[in-house]
């Protein structure tokens, strides 16, 4: 199946492929084919008129026909699924079934089209409220959060069940399914009829295949699972919600999509989840357990019994019950339409398969892979570079021609994209000049340095010029070629499991620097330019050879920093004249030095100046007469008012990030002597290979809260094709207000602010805005969440970028 068909996104493109018009006449035919009730429009020009099913009238008899004669529970995984039953259940009188009939999602986006009426924004039942927002769709359950305790049930009969589970006769659960599958007839209307008069009443069906074991080349193949997701239509919100995450793999009565037939990688693992929240008001008495006199020890701990014929299953509270043995199927009812109930079964799910498979094992975790940037201000020279001396570019042609287009001059552009440039081992950059030169054939070869584009180096380091996000300046970044992963395994919830895989970019702040007395302080700059430093070695105490300027071309700002540094290689008068330098003007030293041009000479005071204020000599330090911004680290809040803030180096860069997993995670252990191309520098004896088993992130933006905070939840908040819950449905009148706040409204990032004025002139009834969580009990909610879609879609060039530089590191 197709990236788009699968998951509705593809590899750096996030917009549908299909208009709405276009899944709307999808699903009428869908609906029509199973004899359900479509929509019609009351608009007769409307193109989601009934027109095509009565063009494709024959079609879809023809198509009602050959089903009818197909038992689709004698396929794939319903026929799985009704095999456990039938063994499983062999000593009950009513045989247990699968879910006959259900409206198939065959592609993603259906789920979603379907939660809505095609000619309405809202739609509201007793257990969720959803509205068609301008930037997707926003779907509020009727409780906001949930908690686990005593939410975990398990039926008698299959595999051990963990003492702080509750254990349910299998009478209980023959019971509570046959209600689960016959649920209230409005529990069943699908929202896209809703405003019919009569509107369609189905169950609504999903196949995911999660993964269970990552892919390791030429060594393991991936294996994936088979899980079936059933909902009444009033519920198909939820499938949304989960095929966002996980995916959608067609149609499962399609030959093709049988993970039976899939040798290679399917893990023999089959699960089956039924949403039905109505099961909270089954009582006790009636599914057969017993009453509290005539239960055992257990049944009184795990409540399986009543002293109350009015008594509610689980005290009427919502619940998880599985049915589950060695055969490797598990079967889930779940009485709550939350969210996060639905993933973490799947999560569940995926561990009982790991379980069972053997040498691998779902973890709860979260990680990223990060690569060390550095400033390198505005000059580099690739000859200094230590880490160059034993690569060359004539190698990475010999090894990796076939991906580059090679040129004249001696190097060569990216095929697959031009904004790609692979340089030779020689190569200065000069950003004053835009100009990036090497000697080659004893010619000086030239080329133009660009902003977006990238520059690799042989050995897999990738030099990029960037802009001040809040300055009219420009520098050198330079990435390094190998990454480190940062995993954070078998973390609780709240253990920062997404924090550790977000760029700490977006805490960065920018501020105004400030001098006391600027000609002392500049004084003082001089004399330390001025020092002389052979002298500093502890084990080299005569020497007489020059020690480079500190304004020199040859010496980078991160080397200034080391020298001005104390360390145990320096001689003990040298660490204390270090010391004696007082912070303000070290900071100043480097800031002249980030900032110097050689065709200053020694004439570098006059760019650096005060305005006069009053006469007198103000505070506020200028580079040419511009404000300089310096950079500063938020962390978290003192109290409501105050934020906490520590001061970064001149020189800090944060680190490139790549988020490789966040919350449901699949890993396997693989021998060291099977792992031919692994890191020289790795020497344990095994290794652990994970994989992201989520297409989507589940995300909760606490800080989103303070408008400004968090930057990268205001720009996904505030983007297309989103789903958002726990958040407040605005109006237009809402939004106003909003705005009117100036002060408040300010402190936005640009995203939010571009949202809000495009909102306002759109012809769209409602909005989300990141900082205004759903209001629950006439406080705001704690737990506002949204679907983050994965980096390696939204950027691809980042992960295609750091493969090329591991393969020319390596």
């Amino acid at each position: 199946m197709s990236t788009r068909k699968k998951l509705g996104i593809d590899f750096g493109n996030i917009d549908s492929i299909n208009t709405r018009e276009d899944r709307i006449q999808y699903i009428n035919f869908k609906l029509a084919s199973l004899g359900l009730p479509i929509y019609r429009s009351n608009d007769t020009n409307n193109a989601t008129n009934t027109y095509f099913i009565d063009l494709f009238e024959d079609i879809i008899k023809d198509y009602k026909e050959k089903t009818r004669m197909v038992d689709v529970n004698e396929v794939g995984i319903h026929r799985r699924i009704n095999q456990f039953f039938s063994t499983f259940f062999y000593e009950s009188p009513t045989p247990l079934k699968g879910v006959e009939d259900s409206l198939t999602l065959d592609h993603y986006g259906l789920a979603r089209e379907m939660s809505l009426p095609p000619d309405g924004n809202t739609f509201t039942n007793a257990y969720i409220s959803s509205y068609r927002i301008k930037q997707g769709v926003l779907h509020n359950p009727r409780n906001d959060r949930r908690t686990t305790e005593g939410s975990f049930h398990i039926v008698e009969g299959g595999l051990a069940i963990p003492y702080d589970k509750k254990a349910v006769p299998k009478e209980a659960f023959v019971k509570l399914y046959q209600s689960a599958i016959n649920p209230p007839e409005e529990l069943k209307v699908l929202p896209f009829t809703v405003n019919q008069a009569q509107p369609a009443k189905t169950f609504v069906s999903l196949m995911i295949k999660p993964i269970v074991s990552p892919k390791v080349p030429g060594v393991l193949d991936e294996k994936t699972m088979e899980v079936l997701f059933v909902a009444p239509g009033s519920l198909v919100s939820n499938l949304d919600f989960i095929e966002s995450v996980f995916g959608n793999m067609g149609d499962p009565s399609f030959h093709s999509n049988d993970s039976g037939l899939d040798v290679d990688n399917w893990s023999g693992h089959t699960g089956y989840i039924l949403l039905a929240p109505h099961l909270t008001t089954m009582k006790k008495v009636d599914l057969g357990l017993p009453h509290y006199n005539d239960a055992t020890e257990r049944q009184r701990r795990d409540g399986m019994c009543y002293q109350d014929e009015n008594e509610c299953y689980n005290e009427g509270n919502a619940f998880k019950l599985t049915c589950r043995d060695k055969s490797g199927v598990a079967v889930t009812l779940i009485a709550d339409n939350y969210f996060g109930y639905s993933k973490k079964e799947i999560k569940t799910q995926i561990s009982f398969a790991a379980n069972l498979f053997g040498n691998v094992e779902e973890e709860h975790a979260g990680g990223t892979i990060a690569y060390p940037q550095k400033n390198l201000g505005v000059h580099y020279n690739a000859v200094e570079d230590n880490r160059l001396s034993s690569y060359s570019f004539d190698e990475v042609i010999e090894h990796y021609g076939g991906m580059m287009y090679l040129q004249e001059d001696h190097y060569g552009i990216d095929k697959r994209n031009k904004q790609i440039i692979y340089l030779p081992e020689n190569v200065k950059i000069d950003l004053y000049k835009t100009e990036i030169k090497w000697l080659y054939n004893e010619t000086i070869r030239t080329l133009k340095l660009m902003p977006n584009y990238f520059y690799v180096l042989p050995n897999g380091e990738r030099i990029h010029m960037e802009k001040h996000p809040e300055a009219p300046i420009w520098k050198l970044i330079g990435t390094e070629a190998e990454g480190t992963f940062c995993h954070k395994p078998c973390t609780v919830s709240g253990g920062g499991k997404s924090e550790i895989s977000k760029s700490i970019s977006n805490s960065i702040i920018y501020g105004t620097y400030y001098v006391n007395d600027l000609a002392k302080d500049l004084d003082n700059v001089e004399a330390i330019l001025n020092y002389d430093y052979r002298r500093r070695w502890k084990d080299y105490p005569d020497r007489t050879r020059p020690s480079r300027v500190i304004l020199s071309i040859d010496r980078t700002l991160g080397s200034v920093i080391k020298l001005l540094t104390p360390s145990t290689a320096y001689t003990d008068e040298f660490n204390a004249y270090i010391e004696a330098i007082p912070n303000h003007v070290k900071a100043l030293v480097f800031m002249v030095k980030r900032f110097y041009r050689q065709s200053w000479g020694s004439d570098w005071r006059k760019h650096f100046s005060v305005d006069l204020i009053n006469g007198k000599p103000g505070n506020e330090l200028k580079f040419d007469n511009r404000k300089i911004r310096p950079s500063y680290l938020r962390v978290g809040f003192r109290d409501e008012q105050a934020w906490r803030i520590f001061k970064l180096r001149m020189d800090f860069m944060p680190s490139e990030k790549i988020q490789m997993e966040d919350d449901i995670t699949a890993s396997v252990m693989v021998p060291h002597n099977q792992l031919p191309y692994i890191n020289p520098e790795y020497t344990n004896g095994s290794f652990k290979f994970t994989t992201n088993c989520e297409y989507r992130f589940f995300q909760r933006p606490d800080d989103a809260i303070h408008k400004g905070y968090d930057k990268q939840a205001e720009k996904d908040l505030s983007s297309n094709n989103l789903f958002a819950t726990n958040y407040q449905p605005l109006t237009k009148a809402d939004v106003e207000e909003i705005k009117n706040d100036v002060m408040g409204y300010i402190a936005y990032t640009d995203p939010v602010k571009a949202h809000i004025e495009a909102f306002l002139k759109s012809d769209d009834a409602y909005c989300v805005v990141s900082s205004e969580p759903r209001i629950v009990n006439g406080v705001p909610s704690k737990n506002p969440r949204y679907l983050e879609h994965r980096s390696d879609f939204i950027d691809p060039l980042k992960i295609y970028l750091s493969e090329v530089g591991v393969h020319f590191s390596r």
